[in-house]
């Protein structure tokens, strides 16, 4: 099994920007997820522009990235294995989680899609303030390699720090990572998508 001695934590950049899209769409190839959103050009600029945005103007969003050491990307910069989406955000500071959806997405079935996740937090968190990891995605070629270990680490000990409590919507094959963080599962019978809840 590889170590994380070649993977290092560190802050993400604008300039990271149009690698996020690129790892995230190899990271979620679920059939559910890319139905949600689907891998066309337009998407992929949409989710790109989404993540400028939240970098530029959402202080409280705070995006952290893995890079492999040892390995470089095609403009020569240490290659992003990994990254997340840490909110730091009062719930009701939050707002809109994603832009207006693009034209070739499922309107209806986005609405649906993140409602029912939006339901399912403030069913199992309430009002209490707690940090919500947004995403965590890890590329094909460095999972279980510690990387997303890294990420999740790094908000349960800010939690940790601060004495808040953290949320995520976790996926069931993902669910074990956080788990082994001390969060605990909160779905309800037939749930998809695992509501998991950090005390």
């Amino acid at each position: 099994m590889s170590t994380t001695s070649t993977l290092k934590l560190e802050t993400l950049t604008i300039e990271d920007n149009s690698a996020l899209t690129d790892l995230w769409f190899a990271a979620f190839s679920d059939p559910i997820l890319r139905r949600v959103f689907p891998n066309t050009p337009g998407v992929r600029k949409w989710l790109e522009n989404a993540n400028a945005h939240d970098l530029l103007n959402k202080s409280f969003q705070r995006y952290i990235k893995v890079v492999d050491t040892e390995s470089q990307d095609a403009e020569g910069r240490p290659r992003i294995a990994a990254y997340a989406k840490w909110d730091l955000s009062m719930p009701e500071e939050r707002g809109r989680r994603y832009p207006p959806w693009h034209e070739e997405m499922p309107g209806e079935l986005c609405e649906a899609f993140f409602m029912k996740e939006e339901a399912n937090r403030k069913r199992v968190m309430g009002d209490t303030r707690h940090f919500y990891l947004d995403t965590v995605a890890t590329h094909p070629d460095y999972q279980r390699r510690g990387a997303g270990s890294l990420l999740v680490k790094w908000g349960c000990d800010l939690a940790d720090a601060q004495g808040v409590q953290a949320y995520v919507d976790a996926s069931k094959d993902g669910a074990p990572l956080y788990a082994k963080f001390g969060f605990v599962d909160h779905s309800l019978p037939g749930e998809d998508i695992a509501s998991m809840a950090r005390r």
